[in-house]
């Protein structure tokens, strides 16, 4: 990779790295009291997902550790935040959907993010944001193509 190529490189990756530790210590801070990243996440997959998965499934969908997942899915449970099932067709496997409970969480998480999201889309621009999304979007699905070598 030629010098030029090099710096680019690295001044890309900082940048996506110095917004994300923003990102994450921002929401944090205006997330309900006893509420993660993780859990708003996995409450705001189930949602859009609109299906119960598996433990698994959401595990590969969040690139994480299958334990690290099963962590969060028994506070979320704990919480009362989602329901664990076991899947009627594989014993062995279990099933997670969100509660009504887990529903009212993320939508209370989304009016306390909504104004920090308001204010950046504010400030940035409505035009710059829908130019910039699909770059984001083309950058996290080929660091995510499992094709390639890690």
């Amino acid at each position: 990779m030629s010098t030029e190529k090099n710096a680019l490189a690295i001044s890309l990756f900082s940048e996506v790295l110095a917004a994300d530790q923003m990102v994450r210590y921002r929401l944090s801070r205006v997330l309900p009291k006893g509420m993660e990243i993780s859990h708003f996440s996995v409450l705001n997959h189930l949602v859009w997902a609109e299906v119960e998965r598996s433990p698994a499934q959401l595990a590969d969908t969040f690139n994480v550790t299958r334990g690290a997942m099963t962590n969060t899915l028994n506070r979320l449970e704990w919480a009362g935040y989602v329901h664990i099932r076991p899947d009627w067709d594989d014993a062995r496997r279990k099933m997670v959907a969100i509660s009504p409970a887990g529903r009212r969480a993320r939508e209370q998480a989304l009016s306390a993010i909504a104004p920090m999201i308001t204010e950046v889309i504010d400030n940035l621009g409505e035009d710059r944001v829908k130019e910039t999304l699909p770059i984001l979007r083309q950058l996290r699905l080929r660091m995510s193509d499992k094709s390639r070598p890690d």
